[in-house]
């Protein structure tokens, strides 16, 4: 089920409380968290804004788009607006969401996709607007992370991300929020409204799922203590960076490394060295701008190796135009996780999509001073030369 906080055509099976089919409704959410999620033939027409100022127009249509798409849905229309000062009722503005919803209606939109994070109220006040459903940016980054989610690991770390999303725009999920009866002749008062009821059903599940990722964290711990006499090297950088297709070429896995946002969630760990070597190599999520902080406290645990390692590789796209920020954005996460402290090695990947070779000058201020490796994937000699200096690095590392 997408997050969207009124119901829309694609979900006329959502009961309402106000028929009295209470009941059914937690039966229906009995059955999403019982049944895997089956995605509509159809997909959602959706008419996408980006936020931002002049400068980062481009970069962050091209994204979400990228995002949106990546969720299985079909753009119809897009634009681009100048927000200097946010709205507190609907963010953008009444004037500014009026005019939308005209272009919306145009395009024959089902969906207004917008570039930032907004609160319940004002999520329900621009569907009043627009008269569409509308999506956040954090709801699409959770629509990604649910479909590429492909081990118990990661499903629960989504799914509770995904509720704690969801928790605060219960009021909105279709349903006439009134209270039921608590009895005519009684006297302890209105009874519990509906809204109360899904919401301690959410909680329950929430705790379920804890309990569920309190052991799997266990076991991870166990794994970590059993790899604790090895050195750990982990592959970090923006989603799309290439990390997955680098793991493969450096130790001959098979990984899924298609050209989509967030393709790998789970950490992989492979040996570098060879079997029973003492280096390990490791695959993490990639990052992105404006990473929602829910996501952030679901993925701890698997963050948590990114911590632990000797040698972060931080994986850059060097033929990307916004390679910059994406620099930016990953060290600026790897200080939030504690890990700005670890030694650093840039591997400046896709090197043979370059249009112009960069100097060395330009790539060391990428690298900001930390040792740099130049490459293509596909390269196999170079990639041999990168393995090679890594496990230079990290036992000489071990000797000092």
């Amino acid at each position: 089920m997408k997050l969207y906080s009124k119901p829309i055509a694609e979900h006329p099976e959502v009961p309402v409380a106000d028929d009295g089919h209470l009941e059914e409704l937690i039966n229906y959410w009995d059955k999403q968290e019982k049944e895997p999620t089956k995605h509509n033939s159809e997909p959602n027409k959706c008419y996408v804004v980006s936020l931002g100022t002049e400068k980062d127009f481009h970069r962050q249509q091209a994204e979400i788009l990228s995002l949106v798409r990546t969720q299985g849905d079909r753009i119809v229309g897009k634009e681009t607006v100048r927000m200097l000062k946010p709205n507190p009722r609907t963010l953008l503005g009444t004037g500014k969401a009026k005019e939308i919803a005209v272009r919306v209606a145009a395009c024959g939109a089902d969906l207004l996709v917008l570039d930032a994070e907004l609160s319940p109220s004002q999520m329900r006040n621009l569907e009043d607007t627009v008269g569409i459903a509308v999506c956040d940016r954090e709801a699409v980054i959770l629509n990604v992370f649910k479909k590429h989610a492909r081990t118990k690991r990661a499903r629960v770390q989504v799914e509770v991300a995904h509720l704690n999303y969801l928790r605060p725009r219960i009021r909105g999920l279709g349903l006439d929020m009134d209270q039921q009866a608590a009895g005519f002749f009684t006297g302890r008062g209105p009874g519990e409204t509906a809204s109360a009821m899904l919401a301690r059903k959410l909680d329950g599940r929430l705790l379920e799922l804890k309990k569920a990722l309190a052991t799997i964290q266990k076991s991870s711990v166990t794994q970590r203590v059993r790899r604790s006499t090895c050195k750990q090297v982990t592959l970090v950088g923006y989603t799309n960076a290439g990390k997955t297709s680098l793991m493969n070429a450096l130790v001959g896995t098979s990984l899924s490394a298609k050209d989509k946002p967030f393709e790998t969630l789970d950490m992989t760990t492979r040996c570098l060295s060879g079997h029973g070597g003492d280096v390990l190599l490791s695959d993490t999520v990639g990052f992105i701008r404006q990473l929602p902080n829910r996501l952030l406290a679901s993925f701890e645990s698997t963050l948590e190796g990114i911590k632990e390692a000797s040698l972060l590789v931080v994986v850059v796209d060097i033929s990307d135009s916004e390679k910059t920020l994406h620099i930016d954005t990953t060290l600026n996460l790897l200080k939030k996780l504690g890990a700005d402290k670890i030694p650093r090695l840039f591997v400046f990947n896709k090197v043979d999509l370059l249009e112009k070779k960069l100097s060395k000058k330009e790539l060391s201020a990428f690298s900001h001073g930390c040792r740099y490796i130049s490459l293509s994937s596909l390269d196999q000699k170079a990639v041999k030369e990168l393995r090679t200096a890594i496990l230079t690095e990290v036992r000489s590392e071990q000797r000092q």
